[in-house]
């Protein structure tokens, strides 16, 4: 193509690329530390990097390159602990870019120590910048954006001096470029060594000769002994299909070896490592040469022959060589080379898993501080008050930070060997780390708790635990002692008592336990230390009177305490049977008046237990199980099949839980709910009585071991009537309804697969028409709730709207929202199956439905269901637009299959 054909490729290119690229040729140019925008002598424009980093100092630097005085603008980092990264927004899909920044320091500090530091792209350290070498210095790197953010930072080194950065571009690259030959090294980063112009003598070519704006160096005399010459000849022929697309300019000019049979180029490396290298080759003589391709000395290409009129590259990939020699072996005519390019590989280790990052990102939040948490935990440097192993978060410390509590958000960071919470202001019991199977040491010293729990009993490798400084009473529990690899337990100025367990009664465990109450293995000691301060309550003294005589006075005082003692075990009595009789009717009428109140909720029916039994076959047949209990078939007297859920939850949040429940499903009537046939309250049992729907849930069809597979139109349609029973709940009823548990398993399905959504035991009733959100403590289920819900305790119609989105990515990627199998990279569903569907790459769609959906169709689905999931809830969109959205995709692909009945 002509150079004009390869713009106008380019910008239709660009609309795939960096969100906020510039309106020119999709450039990004940041003038670092700078204040306004400018347009250069290119005509590229630039602007402040003020939006795009948080912190550090601008200053001005004036120096000369030789030619020119020149002031540029610079952002530094003084006393620089953490990451400091410009962060770019992206489209998250799989797009190639040219990242190249530009360092200067020039003794702009006055001090005259140029500074050392790494520069980091996503999570692989990809440049050591050392200014007291070269300054200016510019590095230049070719990475695949795969995320929602372009993350550019620089850490600093132990004494070496405050980062400084003058200029940051990104570039957007032909898609499929730079991966012809690196099957055998996945996963890299490119860093560039050289690109080199062949046969060019002057300055360097860059945009606008090169649309992409790489820089094409000049071509230098490698080795001292060099001669070749450089030819310039125009092209005639439409340049060939190279992904690459190196512009023609650069194609035009070559280096031929015309007194030799040998062309050489010695190439030095900065550092041993694995390179990639492109050679470029474009007939522009009018013979065709033909020669071997050596590298290092070893042949990798025999007899390559040059063709008139047509481009061709040779790609090569060199294992830990620390120089480059590349050599043209004549074969006949003249070797001939027009330009190549060189380099380092570097790695991009693998994330830690988006479990531990959202984790840790809500810690974070619950803190309310600015701990510098963003992007990866572990790479390219650990966060502040975090340790890693590779992507494994092993340590955390929050001391002296003002917790309060211990979420539960603690027990997703699977692979913490060290917490250290001391001094966070903790209180009430220890809980929620009995998943923390990895736990060797936890610190919770200089706290308020005041129950040591049941949790610590599940820690199998703890081998330090601190309580000292708390508040705890009462004994120290006997499972301690069952954690073989416990060897200091220190329980250090709190209220318990003893005696101490057997269990914990071994030589390899080191018990401190002074400014307690007591606590020691003997209970004799105990008694002693306590009759010092508490003298125990005398016994009462009893005379035994020896029976020498029967006298009238002793016969008498005999009677009266017989007499008394009868009178005594008879007013006891009375009162006992007066309380037993006074419960049995405060009990009837507390059943009593419940049922009364259930009647008027308007259900169709109260059925009492026994009918209860009697409709199941004294619970006979169990078709499901959850958290509330079991849920049982059974058939009213009339022969209509329902399904029976019977609660094993007693506690005053079931009870609610099952009042709620009663109460909204006897106000609401929708074809796409699951409708309440009665109720049982009676005394100990709490039975819900809904339609029977014979389909079973949607993911017993997703997930079950009898799944039956869904066609994408089934999917779509299910996911309609779902949508249109939420829609319902939130703009239908009065008061509008939060669900707060939609998840696959509460979408039914009946004989005709219709959805109908169940389960409101957890939902919410929004009473106040102008209500923005009810506030109230976080419930639902793991991997369908909503982010911003968890952080705020803030309840509104978004929070179903990303639960449902949840559904949705479900339905289309054929996945359960949480997985514990494969790469960490894929457990969150959620942060999995954005990247893919945002760039439209359907290889994650299920197999099952692969080939037989239209394009268009699981496009809307998916961007909906994307929109869905924002943690944002305010950029989320609304149940009636997603419904929307959904009736629009179904639409399409209804047409899609009846044009593939027809031609068929």
């Amino acid at each position: 193509m002509d150079l004009r054909d390869a713009k106008v490729g380019f910008f239709l290119f660009c609309s795939f690329c960096l969100v906020t690229f510039s309106e020119q040729d999709g450039f990004f140019s940041l003038s670092c530390g700078g204040r306004t925008s400018f347009r250069d002598s290119s005509n590229i424009s630039w602007v402040p990097d003020t939006t795009y980093v948080t912190t550090g100092k601008t200053t001005t630097i004036t120096y000369s390159d030789g030619s020119n005085s020149l002031n540029i603008s610079a952002r530094f980092f003084p006393n620089s602990r953490r990451r400091k990264c410009y962060r770019i927004p992206a489209n998250n899909s799989t797009t190639l870019v040219l990242v190249r920044a530009k360092f200067v320091y020039k003794n702009y500090d006055g001090l005259g120590k140029p500074p050392k530091f790494y520069v980091s792209i996503g999570t692989s350290i990809a440049a050591t910048i050392n200014l007291a070498e070269d300054d200016p210095w510019s590095e230049e790197f070719l990475w695949t954006v795969n995320m929602d953010t372009l993350s550019f930072c620089l850490i600093a080194m132990p004494e070496g001096g405050s980062p400084v950065i003058s200029s940051l571009e990104i570039r957007p690259l032909p898609q499929g470029a730079y991966t012809n030959g690196m099957t055998d090294f996945p996963n890299k980063l490119l860093k560039k060594s050289y690109r080199i112009d062949c046969g060019h003598s002057n300055d360097s070519i860059r945009y606008p000769l090169d649309p992409f704006d790489r820089i094409w160096d000049a071509d230098r005399s490698f080795t001292p002994f060099h001669v070749a010459i450089g030819f310039k000849i125009q092209l005639s022929f439409r340049q060939s299909s190279l992904v690459e697309e190196p512009p023609v300019v650069v194609l035009q000019t070559g280096r031929v070896l015309a007194r030799s049979n040998t062309l050489t180029y010695n190439l030095p490396l900065d550092a041993l490592g694995d390179y990639y290298i492109i050679l470029y080759f474009a007939g522009i003589l009018p013979v065709f040469p033909s020669f071997d391709v050596l590298i290092n000395g070893e042949l990798v290409k025999s007899n390559y022959k040059i063709n008139g009129s047509e481009t061709s590259a040779l790609y090569i990939t060199q294992k830990g060589i620390g120089s480059l020699n590349i050599t043209l072996k004549s074969i006949s005519f003249y070797p001939q080379i027009n330009a190549f390019e060189v380099y380092k590989m570097v790695d991009i280790p693998t994330d830690a898993s988006s479990t531990t990052v959202s984790a840790l990102q809500v810690i974070q939040q619950s803190t309310g501080l600015d701990l510098g948490w963003q992007d990866d935990p572990c790479l390219p440097s650990p966060w502040e008050k975090i340790h890693c192993e590779g992507n494994l978060v092993i340590s955390l410390d929050l001391s002296d930070i003002n917790l309060r509590s211990i979420s539960p958000t603690f027990g997703d960071l699977l692979d913490l060997k060290i917490l250290d919470l001391h001094n966070t202001s903790l209180t009430g019991e220890i809980q929620n780390l009995d998943g923390l199977q990895h736990l060797e040491k936890l610190n919770l010293s200089f706290n308020q708790l005041t129950s040591i729990g049941a949790d610590l009993q599940n820690l199998i490798n703890l081998q330090i635990l601190d309580l000292q400084n708390n508040s705890l009473m009462g004994t120290v529990p006997d499972s301690l002692g069952e954690l073989e690899d416990l060897h200091l337990l220190n329980l250090e100025n709190n209220k318990l008592q003893g005696p101490l367990p057997q269990s914990l009664n071994k030589e390899t465990l080191e018990i401190r336990t002074s400014g307690n109450l007591c606590l020691t293995f003997s209970t004799t000691s105990c008694d002693d230390d306590a009759s010092s301060s508490n003298p125990p309550i005398e016994a009462p003294q009893v005379t035994v009177v020896p029976q020498k005589k029967h006298n009238v006075h002793n016969n008498l005082a005999i009677i009266l305490a017989t007499v008394g003692g009868a009178i005594i075990a008879f007013l006891l009595m009375c009162i006992s049977v007066l309380i037993y009789k006074t419960k049995q009717h405060y009990e009837a009428s507390h059943t009593s008046r419940g049922e009364m109140d259930t009647r008027n909720w308007g259900a169709a029916k109260v059925f009492s237990y026994k009918e209860i039994k009697v409709a199941t076959r004294n619970f006979k047949e169990i078709i499901g199980k959850g958290s509330f209990g079991s849920v049982y078939l059974g058939k009213l007297p009339e022969g209509k099949s329902v399904a029976v859920k019977v609660r094993f939850d007693k506690s005053q949040l079931g009870a609610d839980s099952f009042i709620n429940e009663v109460n909204l499903l006897s106000k609401i009537r929708h074809q796409n709910l699951v409708s309440l046939e009665g109720f049982c309250h009676e005394r100990k049992h709490q039975i819900l009585v809904y339609e029977y729907l014979p389909g079973g849930s949607l993911a017993d069809h997703l997930y079950g071991c009898q799944k039956i597979s869904l066609s994408w139109v089934r999917r779509l349609k299910i996911a309609v009537d779902a949508a249109k029973g939420l829609d319902y709940l939130h703009n239908g009823s009065e008061p509008r309804i939060i669900h707060r548990d939609v998840k696959c398993s509460n979408i039914l399905l009946d004989m005709e697969m219709n959805g109908k959504v169940c389960d409101l035991g957890l939902s919410k009733q929004v009473t106040q028409a102008d209500a923005t959100h009810v506030t109230t403590v976080v419930k639902g289920t793991a991997g369908y709730l909503d982010p911003e819900y968890y952080s705020t305790q803030q309840l509104t119609e978004k929070s179903d709207v990303y639960s449902f989105g949840v559904v949705l990515l479900e339905l289309i990627c054929g996945r359960e929202p949480l997985t514990h199998s494969g790469n960490p990279d894929s457990f969150n569903l959620v942060l999995w199956a954005k990247p893919y569907l945002q760039a439209g790459a359907f290889e994650i769609v299920d197999e099952d439905i692969r080939g037989s959906f239209d394009p268009l169709s699981m496009k809307k689905a998916a961007f909906i269901a994307i929109k869905s999931v924002e943690r944002d809830a305010s950029q989320r969109p609304s149940i009636a637009e997603v419904l929307t959205e959904l009736k629009e995709a179904y639409n399409i692909q209804l047409r899609f299959l009846e044009s593939c009945e027809n031609e068929n």
